[in-house]
């Protein structure tokens, strides 16, 4: 008996590892706003092993240092091109809802999005079962993927 309720409750102890980007190009300013939802301890974890100093998301003591720490780690872990042309994401900031972080990204204006590559390693080193879902919405038309580890790119077709 105490084997088949083990069975059942390990599901619940088992940790699973996603995370979640959003693109949306905007029809109007044509900009594409980037949304990344961590879980913000695995996101901590990741920025005190790449950065080697403790970060507390949470209640940082330095909330600009956080901030800077937070848009260079995503910088170099997603990387978009759109039609071939590398975009660059600028960092807007990010807030907690629940266990998670959305970190926010904007680029300048792009030319309607027909193609876009995504490289995608958030957290890739610290989990090896880590996946990366991705959302892309150009004009209405919504696509997405999933990037499992050590899968890191997709190229979608518009």
């Amino acid at each position: 008996m105490l084997h088949i309720l083990l069975i059942y409750l390990f599901p619940i102890f088992h940790p699973f590892y996603v995370s979640v980007t959003e693109i949306t190009q905007d029809p109007k300013t044509k900009t594409a706003q980037v949304s990344v939802r961590v879980f913000f301890d695995d996101l901590e974890k990741s920025l005190d092993h790449q950065y080697k100093e403790r970060v507390n998301i949470l209640k940082p003591v330095d909330r600009k240092k956080v901030d800077l720490l937070i848009a260079d780690y995503l910088k170099k872990h997603l990387q978009i091109k759109v039609n071939q042309q590398p975009v660059v994401l600028k960092y807007l900031g990010y807030e907690i809802e629940e266990d998670a972080a959305w970190c926010y990204f904007e680029t300048v204006a792009l030319p309607t999005i027909k193609n876009i590559e995504i490289k995608n390693d958030v957290l890739f080193a610290e989990h090896e079962s880590q996946s990366n879902m991705i959302h892309v919405t150009v004009n209405g038309k919504r696509k997405s993927t999933k990037l499992d580890n050590p899968k890191s790119s997709a190229s979608l077709v518009f």
